[in-house]
């Protein structure tokens, strides 16, 4: 018999079920209900689902058949109007379970129910500490170890040694206690984690800052269930908000309906576990930006411990430190801020109820049902938590929720010594923005020193147009008018400029250079009043610039010989001699090692 695709839904007074039945006979079905026993027969289709609520046949129940469709649709009236049914949308619950043959699950069955109906009516305190499970060693026979859903597989992994490093990251987890797997994933931990990396998405965090402004669904849905708090019933507002699509209600057809024989230790580490898969599902959402890749089933499986590492935790705040450290190690972005998001999307989920939560777990097994190895997971962990969310309390659900929100995770707890990290790379940022900025001071005042260079090589050439211009003064003063310009402040602003040797090397002497131009003006001194004084500090200035600039025998350089032709040109006394006449005044300077020799023109003209 096949099993068709059906729907719930309610109103105060009746119960709708819808049934798809494609290929059926209109004329030939049959249904029958009473209480919270529900059939559907109609060839080849047969449908028994086991209601949350009881229902009643009074005359109001109503049934009809679309052709175009294929679907029955059956409103039957609630025995108590106004009650609400809870979790239709679980739909694998309500499947009837099916009957064994063997007597002992039944009596299984039954002392579950009764411990779950007692364990119910007391509060169950999440931050009690736990120690875990020794198994005694004075069995002769090899021990194997527990794992999967509430601890309640073994020996799977001996039968798949090939998948096995693709899937978790510890080895022989059958022969490996809980203590030890701890161990040895919080040595993993610290030798994967790198400071670089950490310090690289500390600092350039324009990546993580956008996928931190995401917002995946179940943000919407928790402001409509916050907007819809005030009504009467708050499980109702969670199922309006969250809903599910028929690819999502095609597989929970599929999964098979049972029950779970838990202790209270087992219960405890399955809802911790849950937390811990949540948030890695949570972290992979977000980063990804809702879209699935290869690399998600990666992601989901090596940032949970309890899918990598088949680890139980005893404590909210354990799992949530194993969290940190993960996303700290492994996946691409490893900034802090990921996961305070990823700890209060998981909030989110967990107050949203059951459907929130199993819409997340079907895209789970949705995720690893695509990649080869993961598969495992699936019938380790995920299908089972699909199944028993379905039956969970939603007072339970509610509990772990405000659990979870008044626990707190900062830096210090993950163990990484991130504060410190980070303050010795933002000392290490400030030096290097000292050091920039000292840098560019100093590329500043490169230009100037070049031109001042510059400007010494240009007067060298000026000197030398100087020299050419001396040899022909007498024919040029004496042919033009010549016209007196003073050159006091010219010379004062002078003595300042440095003075660059024949060896290129600055000194720091004065000097002045002339520029003697083809027009009528020559560069003359004030005929008024001669600056005896500042002749003879310049003159003193030059011989002290020589006197530095001397190079060895056999190494003299162009500035060098053009000083020795300077010295031939001034030992001429008796063209310097000539002011007997008063028509032009000559100063004739000693016969000492290039003199400076200035010539003031009248307005005669002279031979």
């Amino acid at each position: 018999m096949i099993t068709p695709a059906f729907e719930l839904t309610q109103d105060p007074d009746f119960l709708t079920i819808v049934i798809k039945v494609p290929y059926a006979r209109a004329s030939e079905f049959d249904v029958y209900f009473e209480g919270e026993d529900f059939k559907f027969y109609a060839k080849p289709y047969f449908l028994r689902l086991t209601l949350p609520g009881r229902i009643v046949e009074d005359g109001r129940e109503k049934a009809s058949y679309n052709t175009d469709k294929g679907t029955f649709t059956i409103r039957l009236p609630k025995e108590i109007p106004g009650q609400y049914f809870e979790g239709l949308d679980m739909l694998t619950s309500l499947l009837a379970p099916k009957k064994s043959r063997s007597a002992k699950p039944l009596v299984e069955e039954i002392a579950a129910s009764a411990e779950l109906s007692e364990e119910e009516e007391e509060e169950f305190d999440w931050e009690i500490e736990q120690t875990p499970y020794k198994d005694s060693a004075e069995s002769s026979l090899p021990l194997q170890y527990c794992y999967g859903f509430g601890n309640l597989r073994s020996g799977v992994f001996q039968r798949l040694q090939d998948e096995l490093s693709d899937v978790i990251d510890i080895k022989d987890p059958d022969q490996t206690p809980v203590d030890e797997r701890r161990r040895k994933r919080l040595a993993a931990e610290a030798a994967k984690f790198e400071p670089d990396h950490y310090l690289a998405d500390f600092f350039e965090d324009e990546a993580v800052q956008h996928v931190l402004k995401y917002k995946p669904w179940w943000v919407d849905a928790h402001k409509k269930m916050t907007a819809l708090k005030g009504k009467s019933h708050q499980d109702q507002d969670a199922h309006t908000v969250v809903v599910f699509s028929e690819e999502e209600r095609e597989q929970l057809r599929k999964f098979t309906n049972k029950s779970y024989l838990l202790d209270k230790r087992s219960r405890h580490h399955v809802y911790l576990g849950l937390i811990d898969i949540l948030l890695a599902y949570c972290y992979e959402i977000r980063v990804n930006e809702g879209d699935k890749n290869v690399e998600s089933s990666w992601n989901v499986r090596k940032l949970s411990a309890t899918l990598c590492w088949l680890e139980s935790f005893t404590s909210i705040h354990d799992v949530l430190v194993s969290f940190g450290r993960r996303v700290l190690c492994y996946p691409l972005y490893r900034h802090f801020g990921l996961v305070t998001r990823a700890f209060n999307d998981t909030v989110m989920i967990l107050q949203l109820g059951k459907a929130a939560i199993l819409k997340c777990l079907l895209d789970v097994h949705k995720i690893f049902a695509e990649n080869d190895p993961a598969y495992i997971l699936n019938d380790l962990f995920i299908a089972d938590y699909c199944i028993w969310i379905q039956k969970a309390k939603s007072k339970k659900l509610a509990a772990l929720s405000e659990s979870l929100q008044k626990t707190t995770l900062t830096k210090s707890h993950i163990g990484f010594e991130l504060e410190e990290l980070e303050a010795a790379a933002v000392l290490v940022q400030e030096e290097e923005s000292m050091l920039k900025a000292s840098g560019r001071v100093s590329r500043q005042q490169l230009p100037s020193s070049e031109s001042e260079t510059s400007v010494c090589e240009e007067s060298s050439s000026s000197s030398s147009e100087t020299e050419g211009s001396d040899s022909d003064e007498p024919e040029s003063s004496t042919s033009e008018d010549g016209e007196i310009n003073s050159v006091q402040d010219t010379l004062q602003g002078e003595r300042t400029a440095p003075l660059i040797d024949c060896n290129g090397l600055r000194q720091g002497t004065n000097t002045s250079m002339f520029e003697v131009s083809d027009e009528k003006s020559k560069v003359s001194l004030q005929s008024t009043a001669p600056p005896g004084k500042l002749i003879e500090e310049l003159e003193k200035q030059m011989h002290t610039a020589i006197r530095l600039s001397e190079q060895p025998e056999g190494s003299a350089t162009p500035g060098c010989i053009l000083q020795e032709q300077e010295e031939n040109r001034v030992s001429e006394p008796d063209r310097l001699s000539e002011d007997t006449d008063g028509r032009g005044n000559y100063l004739e300077m000693s016969s000492k090692t290039n003199p400076l020799i200035f010539h003031c023109g009248t307005n005669e003209d002279e031979d």
